[in-house]
């Protein structure tokens, strides 16, 4: 585990992202709506409705505008159709970036990614060119201080793929995409709240930025994730607090 702290990313991550609610509101009701639209609107039967949900409750998303979503997917309301798009790139010291997005209009959302790549310095790439240094995973990170071994022993047997401890002290449970929602409630469960969970995409390698460069890459980050039909963005870049 590279020299960074964990923890302080992932803190500093869940800050932006709760300076952001309002703007989550509406990102989370798409993913609810396409969520429900392919799975069903019973979340009980459809995992990633259940991801979808349990992430606005995490921002207290009102619980009218999540039935709202729902009925959205499942044609009880009228709705808007989304396509699922994903844009891979380059960042400041050639960093990897990818963006998830849902949109309505696909020349509109490329145009506004590829301008957010140009006007912070970097570059858009083509399909593939950055998605083998992620991994398709679940991840939960918990807090320094956590019973490590207890909780190793828990997840191991909930069936998490990997358990690492980090230099800071926090601690980080690792999943295959269809096996976080078990072992996620299993280990709350057992006692163990993450203060990050989701299904992700984990850079396999990290690029740490400090300084000036982590200040640039920061405000692409920033561009892009203002971006009304952006989802989410992954990178390999990790900058120094």
């Amino acid at each position: 585990m590279a020299g960074h702290s964990k923890w302080a990313n992932i803190q500093h991550r869940k800050g932006r992202q709760d300076e952001k609610r309002g703007a989550a509101f509406s990102k989370i009701a798409k993913e609810i709506t396409v969520a429900a639209k392919m799975g069903g609107g019973d979340a009980g039967f459809n995992p990633r409705l259940r991801m979808a949900i349990d992430k606005g409750k995490s921002v207290n998303m009102p619980k009218d505008k999540i039935e709202n979503a729902i009925k959205k997917g499942t044609g009880e309301l009228e709705g808007v159709n989304y396509e699922e798009i994903r844009y891979e790139g380059y960042g400041i010291g050639g960093a990897a970036v990818m963006v998830d997005s849902l949109t309505d209009n696909k020349v509109r959302t490329v145009a506004e990614v590829r301008h957010a790549f140009a006007k912070h310095g970097g570059n858009m790439g083509t399909e593939g060119s950055v998605a083998f240094m992620f991994k398709h995973c679940g991840q939960m990170i918990f807090a320094p201080g956590t019973d490590e071994a207890a909780l190793m022993d828990a997840a191991i047997e909930a069936g998490a793929e990997d358990v690492a401890s980090n230099e800071d002290g926090s601690i980080e449970v690792v999943t295959g995409p269809g096996d976080f929602l078990n072992v996620k409630e299993a280990l709350e469960a057992a006692g163990f709240k993450a203060e990050f969970a989701e299904v992700t995409m984990k850079p396999l390698n990290e690029s740490e930025l400090a300084g000036e460069d982590a200040a640039k890459m920061q405000k692409l980050l920033d561009a892009l994730e203002n971006l009304d039909d952006v989802q989410e963005v992954y990178t390999t870049a990790v900058m120094d607090e």
